[in-house]
């Protein structure tokens, strides 16, 4: 087996992951993460018990136990340039020897599930509700330095939003799915739509404050979009490249998204720490029940 050489997967001097601090066997095999450090012991007071905290700058791990189903939630901060680092580390983790440097013959498959916040961009998406992403369109660049394999679904959906992006347009969105089982499992019942992943907050979601902006209608290609009825319905910072790594490396994910703001109708939560507890709760009592 080749060999990954001390420059491509780097080592803290206790043999932990570079970024994450974490050895094999610090991580379950179900990872819950979030962005903001602050919210990982927002998931975790629901555990019965915690085995492991650990931190390094904003990736903060906890692990624990709810019953006898073990749990992992993890900080990856905002953005995809976070989530490549976090999606990588974790699959070396658990599927490369870290020893001799070699691919495990046996890979794992972790079920890794997102809850962050996010803002809808159609009226009737209400404000303090849940939405699950079926697929995130990803206007960053991840992807486009990964190899992807897609089916003939995602690459219509692709080249249907490509379509309707203005002819001189410096964007290479790139598509991914969520993982089928986790789509089941935890989208049963809730609302779901085709998620955007911007690689900013300001511009890249259509927003203007004191600079022009190069795309002026950004905002009304995404709200507009229709593809044998299937519409966008939120945007947010993570979700296409945790899809996209996921997929490539062959694990299952999942994006639930809170919806704090609503973008047509400019109205915020009035309490969305409190709205953000709810739906942990629902998320880990439906995770815990249902895999």
């Amino acid at each position: 087996m080749n060999r990954i050489p001390e420059t491509d997967l780097i080592l803290n001097a206790d043999g932990s992951a570079y970024h994450l601090n974490l050895l094999p066997g610090d991580i379950a095999d179900t990872v819950i993460t979030v962005g903001d450090p602050d919210r990982v012991g927002e998931v975790s007071k629901y555990f019965d018990s915690i085995e492991l905290k650990k931190g390094k700058r904003e990736f903060i791990t906890h692990t624990g136990y709810i019953g006898n189903k073990r749990l992992t939630v993890l900080s990856t901060g905002i953005g995809t340039d976070n989530i490549d680092i976090v999606l990588n580390e974790l699959d070396a983790l658990v599927n490369i020897d870290f020893k001799t440097r070699t691919v495990n013959a046996n890979l794992r498959s972790l079920k890794i599930i997102r809850i962050g916040t996010s803002g809808a961009i159609h009226a009737d998406i209400a404000v303090d509700s849940l939405l699950i992403s079926s697929a995130a369109i990803g206007l960053d660049p991840l992807m486009n330095y990964y190899k992807q394999t897609l089916n003939d679904k995602e690459n219509n959906l692709l080249n249907a939003f490509k379509a309707n992006l203005p002819k001189n347009t410096k964007l290479h969105p790139y598509i991914a799915s969520a993982g089928k089982d986790l789509l089941q499992a935890l989208g049963s019942g809730e609302q779901q739509g085709i998620t955007i992943t911007a690689p900013g907050f300001y511009a890249p979601q259509g927003r203007q404050i004191r600079i022009e902006v190069t795309m002026p209608g950004l905002m009304e290609i995404i709200q507009q979009f229709n593809f044998e009825g299937q519409r966008i319905t939120n945007l947010e910072m993570e979700t296409a490249g945790i899809y996209g790594l996921a997929a490539a490396l062959g694990h299952q994910a999942i994006s639930c998204n809170i919806i704090l703001a609503n973008r047509a109708t400019q109205a915020f939560s009035k309490q969305p720490a409190k709205i953000m507890d709810h739906h942990i709760g629902q998320i880990i009592e439906k995770l815990t029940a249902t895999l």
